[in-house]
């Protein structure tokens, strides 16, 4: 095409040496796990296939999502959502009021979407404070925003984008402690959570308070992603553990299941500090520690189930809630819950069997299906907003049309 300048040869190779020379570090991490030791492989047979919906635990999974788009006219759209689901037994439950017979999760919207000019982003802002799960959370923490939020108002609503991702995390932390407390939660129920327990946006001692009163409900909590630059720390490691499972350990194991087919080996280790520190390059994410870090969680490297020539896409990094992994973190005692972290991948097993994404719980990608704003977002909502305009507002279908040309396509 011309005038069109190519990506140098030199970049592209300066990148595929980095993923290189990542991807095959060597932090010494045996293969044969150890017990005492956590921070090495953790190794238990997957739960029976025919067993997995046997247990009466609720499992949760919130997420959230959020978009926008902006007409050649000055106006602009942007919108966030968060909400949750539930499953029993192998069943999705009812979270809402509704009489829909296929919406059963439960979810939040706002009513303030159109932005034309400054004030509409802190009217964005303020609405988000008046929903009943965010009131509910300022109320349980007790402050005021100006002290809870890492970033005063004025930094949040800088822009759309950064406005519309705070409160995306916000209604989403909020989620947390909406589903912990209500009265269907009983305890050993789990709540799963689509990437990390240590959002930006919170300053890290109302959400360990948060932590620490969902320990204490005895609901597990846990926060799952695919995506994460631990994964690419300990791809070497990945592979190693791998090989060792399904080429040597898996012909001498003592499976209880018969079939050969369900003869699967999971495992978890604690990841540790020289790995985090490579991962996260000195961020306060790599602290084992409920005071100067980030947040209330403890990351784990997990393998939840196999699928043959695809090992590092099995494995998923897990942060637990801290103070399930080390419950009497406050007093400075750190040893680890070693039982309690065994139940959790335990019955997380339970959820990562599904033939459609095989080792990773399949609830959090049923409330990214449920949550997610999609592509066609620009088409329903010029779609929706054509309809109404002629429908409530009495506009001349041309004037309407005119409203959203798009002149990068005409020209």
């Amino acid at each position: 095409m011309a005038g069109r300048k190519e990506i140098p040869d030199s970049a592209i190779e300066l990148v595929a040496k980095h993923i290189n020379t990542r991807s095959n570090k060597n932090y010494g991490i045996p293969i044969i796990g150890h017990e005492e030791n956590i921070e090495t492989p953790q190794i238990f047979e997957i739960t029976p296939f025919d067993q997995i919906d046997d247990s009466d635990r609720r499992f949760y999974a919130i997420d959230g999502s959020y978009n926008s788009e902006q007409f050649y006219n000055g106006l602009s759209v942007g919108i966030y959502a968060a909400g949750y689901i539930c499953f029993h037994r192998g069943k999705q439950l009812r979270m809402n009021l509704l009489d829909d017979p296929v919406i059963l999760g439960q979810a939040y919207y706002p009513e303030n979407i159109l932005i034309t000019h400054q004030d509409h982003l802190v009217a964005i802002y303020e609405e988000l404070l008046t929903l009943e799960p965010v009131k509910r959370l300022l109320n349980f923490w007790s402050d005021s925003p100006a002290n809870i939020f890492s970033y005063n108002k004025e930094q949040v609503c800088i822009n759309l984008s950064t406005l519309l991702g705070f409160c995306q995390e916000i209604l989403e932390i909020a989620l947390i402690l909406e589903v912990a407390d209500r009265s269907d939660t009983t305890v050993g129920d789990f709540i799963l959570r689509d990437g990390t327990l240590r959002p930006l946006q919170v300053k890290q001692s109302y959400l360990v308070k948060l932590g620490k009163y969902v320990h204490e409900k005895d609901v597990k909590l846990v926060a799952i992603t695919k995506q994460s630059p631990i994964k690419m720390e300990l791809a070497y490691t990945f592979k190693q553990i791998d090989s060792y499972l399904q080429d040597q350990l898996k012909h001498k194991y003592p499976f209880m299941a018969e079939d050969p087919k369900r003869k699967k080996l999971c495992c978890w280790f604690e990841v540790s500090s020289p790995v985090l520190k490579a991962a996260y390059q000195g961020d306060m994410f790599v602290k084992k520690a409920i005071r100067g870090g980030r947040g209330f969680g403890l990351f784990m490297a997990a393998r939840l189930d196999y699928v043959e020539k695809l090992q590092n896409y099995d494995w998923v990094i897990a942060d637990v809630n801290i103070f399930d992994a080390i419950p009497e973190i406050a007093d400075d005692v750190i040893e680890r819950d070693q039982a309690t972290l065994s139940l959790i991948f335990k019955e997380l097993t339970r959820l990562t069997q599904e033939h459609y994404i095989l080792g990773y719980p399949y609830p959090l990608a049923e409330v990214h299906n449920f949550i997610s704003l999609k592509k066609n977002f620009k088409e329903e909502i010029i779609a929706r907003l054509k309809y109404s305009l002629y429908r409530d507002q009495r506009m001349d279908h041309v004037d309407i049309e005119n409203l959203f040309i798009d002149t990068h396509e005409r020209f």
